[in-house]
């Protein structure tokens, strides 16, 4: 995959939190960004011990942001606060979580478009084949890869990039 310099910023993206306030991506730049949307009642759920692991190891220099979306199998059906009580009782979640949003199809939330266009991302275009696909990007904002569903977040294919 070649890099192009990105038709639009990462950084001028606007989501919600689950608790309905604005991210600002721009207080992330310098560090990594890894993007996975996430589901409570999905097979690959249990990867969430491993991202809040790799949360702990890297916070320094490694934002990782969850995006729960309910549009692969039905299985994240939850309210934010359900969710929210979710991720932090089961796994102890304290990384960023965003608002519910489609990562795929007509109602795609910006975030996901850029994630999923080389036209606006300048790396490559991807679909979000299921839950807990992973998107990286490097602390200038550009989308380094994506790692589909089975790439534990632990995995040296991500951490090698934080190292």
């Amino acid at each position: 995959m070649s890099q192009t310099a990105p038709t639009e910023s990462i950084y001028d993206i606007k989501i919600n939190s689950l608790a309905g306030q604005p991210i600002h991506l721009t207080d992330y730049k310098g560090k990594y960004i890894l993007f996975v949307n996430v589901a409570s009642k999905c097979g690959f759920t249990g990867q969430y011990e491993d991202l809040q692991k790799l949360y702990d190891k890297y916070q320094n220099k490694l934002m990782i942001i969850g995006v729960p979306c309910n549009q692969f199998g039905n299985q994240e059906p939850g309210t934010p606060r359900e969710i929210e009580s979710f991720c932090q009782v089961n796994y102890g979640v304290s990384f960023l979580m965003t608002e519910k949003v489609d990562v795929k199809g007509k109602n795609q939330h910006p975030l996901y478009q850029w994630l999923t266009d080389q036209a606006k991302n300048g790396r490559s275009s991807s679909t979000v084949k299921w839950n807990f696909q992973k998107y990286l990007i490097d602390t200038k904002g550009h989308l380094i890869d994506y790692y589909f569903s089975i790439t534990n977040p632990m995995s040296d294919k991500i951490s090698k990039h934080l190292l």
